[in-house]
């Protein structure tokens, strides 16, 4: 599976389930399960890197504003990595190189039903086991550890969370 494919089986289970995260990710599995258990780890592995690539304090920061403090925790910015995936190319590439600009790039964003793909992360692991009835192996991707990429940034201080992302802030931050 190469990189468009990837895009391609992201974006068309996007549309199916009209945005819904946890209907993508059944989609997601239900698609998965269609293919022989190595492209199911090709699928994996490419998911992965961009959940690594997204591990940066700006793209937290971006999490924070968006999800109104609950993007604050780990879990919480695990959770809005894999749903920012499941945006699709577009999204995720412009989310990543600028998180500010996911200002202009959401059309909307509803912190109580959007922002948590929590359930994308598992869709790959889901497909393999069932496919196979094992666990998915070690994709042999070199973990992020440690900080995030980037300049640290207070997830708390709403001032630092404005003056980082302005528009992302002036649309999205606290009312």
């Amino acid at each position: 599976m190469d990189e468009t494919e990837f895009w391609e089986i992201i974006d068309a289970t996007r549309e199916e389930a009209e945005g819904d995260a946890e209907e993508q990710a059944d989609l997601l599995v239900e698609r998965l399960t269609r293919l022989d258990p190595e492209t199911v780890l090709d699928y994996a592995r490419h998911f992965e890197a961009r959940f690594n690539r997204a591990y940066h304090w700006d793209v937290w920061g971006a999490a924070a504003v968006l999800l109104d403090g609950r993007g604050e925790r780990e879990e919480g910015f695990d959770a809005f990595r894999c749903w920012l995936i499941g945006q699709g190319r577009e999204v995720y590439e412009g989310g990543v190189a600028d998180p500010d600009e996911l200002a202009e790039l959401l059309d909307e964003f509803d912190p109580e039903l959007d922002g948590d793909g929590e359930e994308l992360g598992f869709a790959a692991d889901e497909a393999y086991e069932t496919l196979t009835g094992t666990e998915t192996p070690d994709l042999g991707l070199v973990m992020p550890t440690g900080e995030p990429e980037g300049v640290p940034l207070d997830l708390s201080d709403e001032a630092a969370l404005a003056e980082r992302l302005p528009r992302l802030w002036e649309r999205f931050g606290a009312a």
